[in-house]
């Protein structure tokens, strides 16, 4: 089920003649994903066509609420959404990963001349890590209802991915046409925050490839992480914060904090924007909250596993977390208060303050205020 087909793009240099090495070759990443994955729910040409047809009212339909509700509005010449299938989700990730870790790349060319793999070696290596990186996406492709593609490089738009929509809606045996509005309300309010925000793609796409810079291994840094990783393990289970956190420097568990801090926003804000637009359009909404949330606490088995190590149950946490702050503050000093979040990255919260709210209200909007 797609709206229009996503670019595939082209793989990088195989390392060659001498120029970049290939760490991964992302057309054969796009090509490992769309082959391993699974194409969703069966239904007819007719039924995909009207599928997508409703997913696009949907969204049209939550522009205007989304809007009045949170007070921000996209710019008319925002791109609209864009309906994809799995295969698709995967092309659009793999070509914002290339974009987003071109820097990381760079910071590996770099390296002493004599440390450089071999043609073969490199094309080997990029083969592997393109697998590696096709799989996590087919994984993946399978989760996600809907995205906001930042697209460094490129053109950002929301995605929804009509499958999973599909089979959630199935699963919980709930009323189709609310699901996909309901669906709709969450993605259109990232579709606002990222357009009537300018600065925060930038920020975002600066602070998560500086990070990702940061975080690239050197030759002589492999084997102490594997070690560390090796004794961590446990803890990676534990916290659930992913595998990525045990193997991060204390001053990069603290950027990866304030990464978390913004995302908590952007999720917790998003719901409840959708909460709150849903009684007044969304009939079931109740429900569907209900039974939502017994979803994503419900991972059992191999899927709880996998959650742990790639820092999911973190991510989960984000929307609580979010939106425990967001309705704190709109507590305090209302819808308009809370809105001078988008100020500036000065005004985003912090890490401490997400779970702090009043932290937040009397560093941004001072004593009086939050004495009010």
């Amino acid at each position: 089920m797609t709206d229009t087909t996503v670019t595939t793009g082209t793989g990088t240099s195989d390392g060659s003649g001498g120029g970049p090495v290939a760490y991964v070759d992302y057309a054969f990443a796009k090509r490992t994903g769309r082959t391993i994955v699974s194409p969703g729910p069966q239904v007819s040409s007719a039924e995909a066509a009207e599928i997508v047809a409703d997913l696009r009212a949907a969204a049209a339909a939550a522009v205007g609420p989304v809007a009045e509700t949170s007070r921000l509005r996209a710019p008319d010449d925002a791109p609209a959404v864009l309906v994809v299938d799995r295969a698709g989700w995967i092309d659009a990730n793999v070509d914002s990963f290339k974009a987003m870790l071109d820097p990381v790349v760079d910071k590996l060319n770099t390296r002493k001349k004599g440390q450089a793999p071999s043609a073969t070696a490199a094309s080997i290596g990029g083969k592997v890590t393109g697998a590696e990186m096709g799989g996590l996406l087919a994984f993946f492709s399978s989760k996600v209802l809907g995205q906001y593609d930042l697209a460094p490089g490129g053109t950002p738009r929301l995605l929804l991915v009509a499958p999973n929509i599909v089979a959630t809606e199935r699963r919980l045996e709930v009323d189709p046409t609310d699901f996909r509005r309901w669906v709709a309300m969450h993605e259109e309010t990232h579709r606002v925050q990222f357009t009537a925000v300018p600065w925060l793609r930038d920020h975002m796409v600066s602070r998560t490839q500086s990070l990702a810079v940061d975080l690239a291994p050197t030759p002589d840094d492999l084997s102490r992480r594997f070690e560390q990783l090796t004794k961590n393990l446990p803890e990676v289970f534990s916290s659930g914060e992913g595998i990525g956190q045990i193997l991060a420097t204390p001053e990069q568990k603290a950027r990866i904090a304030e990464i978390t801090a913004v995302m908590s926003l952007l999720e917790g804000h998003a719901d409840v924007v959708m909460d709150d637009v849903g009684p007044q359009i969304i009939p079931s909404v109740d429900e569907i909250r209900r039974k939502f949330e017994q979803r994503r606490n419900g991972a059992v088995g191999i899927d709880r596993l996998l959650r742990k190590l790639l820092g999911l149950e973190a991510k989960m946490r984000q929307y609580r977390d979010g939106a425990i702050f967001v309705r704190a503050v709109m507590d305090q000093v209302g819808r308009d208060g809370f809105n001078a979040v988008w100020t500036s990255p000065e005004t985003l919260p912090r890490p401490e303050e997400i779970v702090d709210p009043s932290a937040w209200v009397r560093r941004v909007h001072g004593e009086a205020d939050f004495l009010r």
